[in-house]
Formats: structure tokens, sequence, C-alpha cells
């Protein structure tokens, strides 16, 4: 016998994103076909396998484990130690381990596998138009999961028993549902429920009062009807609730924007497929790998001349945000209607999304005309992550579903344990253990006291499910920003992080290197060191510190956050230090020109503010409705100008 074939026995530890993505019945499959004898579990660690045969088959199953592991999973490090000899003769799956500390990382959700899509549309099969289905491979992870290790009775799905036929499909390893912790059928999981609001806000054509709590496929049956009949409907989905609408009827359109308090900022259209994506936005080939990827992001994309999709969805605009369905009931609800449904976060304008039901009742029900609802929690809300293309890669302008809360390497390994809490607008947390940095969905904008309480659910929630306490909370310099009292107050050891260092320090990781390089941050306002709001900057920095060399010139911000929401004012201020006359039809103007010639105000040197002020002077937008939108008006007609060859 050659030494490749001696007989051994290894312990395998393998960690990374291991657990709920078909890990332990990929490694039995493997095994068994090597001829392996031993076991192979979760822990909170991650995974451990102990197998005992030939040395080459076990350096086989070595390779395929970080060559050929289930689409989901993420595998890190695998850890290999000799152990004596057993003389097991079968290969297992034991039960969970759940002592020791916890540093496995719970999946991102993960949008229906093609296997379970066409489950739900094939009437011979036992999940047609079962709007729950999943497998290991799909489906709900991060926002159902309760504290780990990643088992059902630690997720919302724990208090629905599985019959007897999805129990086989999850004790049977051959099965694809082996050990698919949401597993569920029309006999024992989530149903469907659709009810019309108590007072049914007006709509173009009335719904029926007959459709009020009805279930199951009748359930999705009235949702659609009600849609093609131009009514505006609150759809539960994996992270929080959609307001939905068909996206092609210019006045269901109009009137969500009325209700919703949203009057410029574009929707979000859903499609069936990528072929009924391809008559609403131009799709190059790389879009198209993005828009079908497991993540289902919204992607920002050309518009056609012909697109059926109302102009209200994104006025004025030559973008639409796209995205395909990702879970069942989405595949199911566009089946039914055949056509794009607008899906855009379940609030108001500028609130968080709803995702408790009796919290989306309260708040909703004034804005539509139905809920389409179901009885699995949603236990952390996680809107719809949103990115464009940029010379054939994705870009994450929001990092949210289908990528939170996978971790992100570093290239420098952690002295302590962080908890980071960031800035006010956008907020997103983040923990740093070892090598790794793992961020939270997006959370919103801490001013609402909504995002502020969801704020403070995930600075519990995501340390917890990285298995550490934090010992260091890292915070924007803004003393005034929620976060920043927050963290001072938390009882950590605190550390303060010049904002336009932070961004720079975060291209430096994405890109693994740890500097030091010349660093451009362009944006917004951002605290400076000398107490002015930056925004333009030149930063010479790297991983721990940063000297500026650079910046715009500075200039006044005429009445202060005013000259946020009225973009013609940053006009008038940089029209004034170009010593030139703004050209604006305002009663206000020379009081605003004063204000900017005698430099009162807080002083800037953003970037984005001189696209405002660019944005106001070519007559683009003079006042916005929402963040960033005179930089996109900008953004768009930039795009109409013939490029110089």
């Amino acid at each position: 016998m050659d030494a490749g074939s001696s007989v051994v026995r290894e312990r395998l530890r393998v960690t990374g994103t291991v657990q709920g993505v078909g890990f332990r019945p990929f490694i039995y499959r493997q095994a068994v076909a090597l001829g392996l004898a031993g076991f192979v579990r979760n822990d909170t660690a991650g995974v451990v396998i102990e197998a005992e045969g030939p040395g080459d088959a076990l350096e086989e199953l070595t390779r395929r484990i970080t060559s050929e592991a289930p689409p989901l999973a993420r595998v890190e490090t695998v850890r290999r130690e000799t152990l004596p000899l057993r003389g097991a003769g079968g290969f297992t799956i034991d039960t969970t381990q759940s002592q020791g500390p916890i540093s496995v990382m719970v999946t991102a959700d993960a949008s229906t596998c093609e296997d379970c899509r066409r489950e739900i549309l094939d009437p011979a099969d036992r999940r047609f138009g079962y709007a729950f289905t999943n497998c290991t491979n799909c489906g709900p992870r991060y926002t159902i999961v309760e504290s780990v290790p990643y088992d059902r009775a630690n997720t919302t799905m724990a208090g629905f028993v599985m019959c007897e036929r999805c129990q086989a499909e999850y004790d049977d390893p051959a099965d694809r549902r082996f050990h698919a912790q949401p597993n569920a059928c029309a006999t024992c999981g989530p149903r469907l429920r659709w009810h019309t609001t108590p007072t049914p806000a007006p709509t173009p054509t009335a719904i029926p009062t007959a459709t009020q709590g009805i279930e199951g496929h009748d359930a999705l049956a009235a949702a659609a009807a009600a849609l093609e009949a131009g009514a505006i409907v609150a759809v539960k989905g994996l992270g929080g609730y959609h307001l939905a609408a068909d996206a092609t009827n210019q006045a269901a359109v109009s009137e969500l924007r009325r209700r919703k308090a949203r009057d410029h900022k574009p929707f979000a259209v859903m499609c069936a497929d990528l072929e009924m994506a391809a008559t609403c936005v131009e799709i190059s080939p790389d879009a198209a790998t993005a828009l079908a990827a497991a993540a289902r992001p919204i992607l920002l994309l050309p518009r056609r001349t012909a697109s059926p999709v109302a102009e209200q969805v994104a006025p004025g605009l030559d973008e639409v945000g796209v995205l395909l369905a990702y879970t069942p009931l989405h595949h199911l609800l566009l089946a039914a209607t055949g056509r794009p449904l607008v899906m855009t976060s379940g609030n108001l304008s500028d609130e968080p999304i709803a995702h408790h039901d009796l919290d989306a009742l309260d708040r909703l029900a004034p804005l539509v005309d139905g809920f389409l609802t179901h009885n699995r929690p949603i236990h952390i809300r996680c809107d719809d992550s949103v990115a464009r293309m940029d010379r054939g890669r994705l870009r994450l302008l929001r990092r949210s579903r289908g990528f939170a809360p996978a971790p992100l390497a570093l290239p420098v390994t952690a002295n302590a344990t962080v908890l980071a809490v960031g800035a006010e607008l956008k907020s997103t947390i983040a923990v740093a253990r070892g090598a790794s940095v793992v961020a939270s969905h997006h959370l919103g904008d801490l001013e609402h006291l909504a995002t502020y309480t969801a704020f403070q659910q995930a600075v519990v929630h995501l340390p917890a499910l990285c298995g550490v306490a934090p010992e260091v909370v890292a915070h924007d310099l803004h003393p005034e920003y929620l976060s920043t009292k927050f963290a001072l107050e938390c009882g950590l050891r605190p550390v303060a992080v010049q904002h336009h260092h932070a961004h720079i320090a975060s291209c430096l990781v994405e890109h693994t290197h740890t500097g030091p390089v010349l660093g451009i941050a362009f944006d917004g306002l951002g605290f400076g060191t000398d107490g002015t709001m930056w925004g333009g900057e030149l930063l010479v920095a790297d991983l721990r510190s940063f000297e500026r060399v650079g910046h715009l010139a500075p200039v006044t911000m005429p009445g202060g956050v005013t000259a946020i929401r009225e973009p013609w004012r940053m006009g008038v201020a940089w029209a004034a230090a170009a010593g030139i006359e703004a050209p604006f039809d305002d009663e206000r103007l020379d009081a605003v020109a004063a204000l900017a010639a005698q430099g009162t105000g807080p002083v800037t040197t953003s970037m984005g503010r001189l696209f405002d002020a660019m944005a106001a002077l070519l007559g683009l937008r003079s006042n916005v409705t929402y963040e960033g939108q005179a930089a996109i008006a900008l953004e768009s007609a930039a795009r109409t100008v013939p490029r110089a060859e």
C-alpha cells in the first residue's frame, strides 16, 4: 500500500459562511463517494468534520471543500489535525454542538433557485403555487435568524412544525432540502393572507369587499386582480413590506407618489425575468449576470425609448432601477399579473421600511388598498440593495439584502474587537473581528425614531451573531450625530474617525491595501478637523492616519442646512466666489447674495454642494425633495452630452 492510500483519521475545521447553505449534506455526499468514515456537524465556530480513510481520499475531500462547495457557501479556512484511528464503519451527520464561543456567520438571504422556481410554477408539483418554497440553495437566512447556530429553533420558523413529507426531505441526505431550516409546504408552513384596509383609500377601481380575509392561492389571486385594477398593495416580502403598483399604469404610479409623499425620488421596478426587464431597460451581458445573481440587487440601467414603464416611475431621469423577482411570492405575483410592478419600500418618504405586521398595518393602511401578507415573522428588516454597472463591474450604492451580513476581508488583523456605528445618514453599522469585518444591512437615516430604534437593535444583534463582545466603538467626528452620542454613552472605549478618512480607508480595505495612498473623497458634508464641513478632499492616508493635502475652495452655505434643500443658494455662493452675478429670479436673491458675500453661514469644501450649485446654475434643479436629487439630475444631463472622440 502506497503512502497516499494509508488509512488516517483527521479532524477538519471549516470556517466561513458554512451553515444554512447545504454544507453538511455536501460533505456527507463527498465523504460517502470517497469511501470515508466519520461524521460532520455544525458548532458555534463553523463546521467540524472527522473523517477516516485513505490519505489520498482525505486530500481529495479537502480539495472539494475549497473548490466545489455549495453555491451559497464561502469557505474562509480549513484547518486539519491528525487523530488516532477509530475504525468507524460509516459516515453520519451529527447533531449541532452549541457550546463554546460563537464565531460562525449567518448567510445572506438568497433569491429563489431555479429548481424551486420550477416547482412553484409546475401544476404537477406538490409545491405548485406555494409562496414559501425554499431549499439549501435559496431562501431566507439573515432576516429570520434570531441567534446562532443557524438551526430552525433559532429562527422565526420555529413555530412551524414540519409535516411528515417535509420532515422526510429534511432528513434525507440525498435531498436538496436536507437540513434546509426554513423547509415547509402548504400543509405545514406559513400561509399568505389578503385583506383590504379598514378604510380603503380611493383607487381607480374599487376592490370588492368580498376579498377581505382570504388565504393561500385565493389571496394571491385577489392581490393580482387588485394590482391589475390600478390599486396599491402592501406586499410582505423577505426583509419588510413593499408598496406595489402596476409600473405601466401612469395613474397608479402617480397615486402612489401622492400617498407616499414622494414627489420625485425614483421607484424600483420588479420584473419576472430578464426578458421582461429587457423591455424596460437596456441590459448588457454583465448587467444580465448581475441582475440574475443570487443577491438580486436593484440595478440602475438606461431606460429604453419604448419602455412600457410609466414616466412617473423615475421622472426626468434616463435610468430606471430594475430588479428581478427574488422570492416565490414575487415569482407568483408577477406570473399572475404578467407585467412589471413598482416595488418600493413600505413606508412614508424617508421613514424606515415596515417589517412587523402591526406596525405595517398602522403605518401603511392609509397608503394602500390592500395587504398581501403572511404569518412568517421577519426578525431583521432589510431593504433591497442598490447597484450600478461600472465598466462591467457591479458597484454597490446600498449594501443590504443579498449581501449583508457576508464578511469582508481586512488587509490587517484588528487588535481589538470594534463596533463601528457610522455617521447619521444612510446608517450602517459594522463589527471588526480578527481579519474580517461584518457590516450590517442598510438602516437608514437616524433622525427618524423608528430608524434609530432599528440602529439600537442592530448594535446588539450583529455582535451577538458574530459571537463577540466589542471592546472599542468607532464613531464619526461630528459631535451632533446621534451615532456619535450613542458611542460616547455606551460604555465602550470611543475612537473618533474623520468622515473622509473613513471613506478612503474603506476603499483601501475593499482593494486589500494598507496605504499610504493619495485618496480623493467627494461627498456631501463631513465634519472636518478644523471645524468646517468638508466634502471635496485630497488626503494622503493609510488605515491609521491622514494628512489633508488639498481640497475644493471653501464657500459659504447661505442659510445653513436650507442651502441643501435649495441648491440655488449654493449657486449664489459659488457665483459670488467667482465674482459673477447669479442668474436666479427669486425675491430672496439679494439677501442670499449678501449672506454669501459676507461669509455668513457654515463654510464647506463639499463637492456635493458644488454639484448642487452647478445643477441650479444650469437650470436643472433649484430645489430638491430628496437627498442627492440635484446631483442625480446633473449626472443624468451629463450623459446626454456627446463624448469627444
